[in-house]
């Protein structure tokens, strides 16, 4: 499309600390969402990356909010939404947190530690009860049911778009450049993308973005 969209990406892990010098996260890298923000600032639109941490350079013309924990991503996500057009949710958000934070390192006693976790705020959910014209574009990490876990997904949290991938698959997922990867649609399109080379799928995800964020404005303006 030729209107230029404000695209916010979210993308990386995030970091749910135990005490000041451990953690709970995954092995995310952020190399997805940068992807899109590479292929999205190509496209000449503007960008707002709320990133995890990560050791990646992100793209040149791209805006980069950093966040530590799920809920400064949370918060650095719904503070930008309502201005966005297309928010692409690549992060690999921690589900569960420590339900409290030792203010000092816990040592080691030789006897078993047993962590009570609490869930984490979901930031899709969250923008879906606010959104007005925005598209909302979900990637789904999953390790078995792929197709039936990222449709739920879709689902459950109103998006029009979600990227499945098996993280489990040989030379694809976490910080490799490639994806195995399927596109479903809210209207029950699914596409199998293969193993898809992670620039190649920003493009395509992108693509998309601009689709639906042209027929969403039409449907508003009519």
């Amino acid at each position: 499309m030729s209107t230029p969209l404000r695209v916010l990406v979210s993308a990386g892990p995030t970091r749910e600390f135990i005490d000041p010098v451990r953690f709970v996260s995954n092995p995310s890298t952020g190399r997805m969402g940068l992807a899109v923000c590479a292929a999205a600032a190509a496209a000449g639109h503007c960008v707002t990356l709320v990133l995890g941490p990560t050791h990646l350079a992100v793209p040149a013309g791209v805006q980069v909010i950093t966040v530590v924990s799920a809920a400064e991503m949370h918060d650095a996500v719904l503070a930008q939404f309502d201005a966005c057009d297309v928010l692409v949710m690549t992060a690999a958000v921690a589900d569960y947190r420590p339900a409290t934070t030792a203010t000092k390192k816990q040592h080691k006693t030789g006897a078993p530690l047993t962590l009570t976790m609490e869930p984490t705020a979901d930031i899709l959910m969250a923008a879906a009860a606010r959104v007005q014209r925005q598209v909302l574009i979900g990637f789904a990490a999953e390790t078995g049911a792929v197709l039936a876990s990222a449709a739920k997904k879709l689902r459950e949290k109103h998006l029009d778009m979600i990227i499945a991938n098996d993280v489990q698959c040989a030379e694809a997922g976490f910080g490799a450049e490639r994806l195995r990867a399927w596109a479903l649609w809210r209207d029950g399109a699914e596409r199998d993308l293969g193993l898809a080379d992670k620039s190649a799928l920003a493009t395509f995800i992108v693509a998309e973005a601009e689709r639906l964020a042209g027929e969403r404005m039409q449907d508003v303006n009519i």
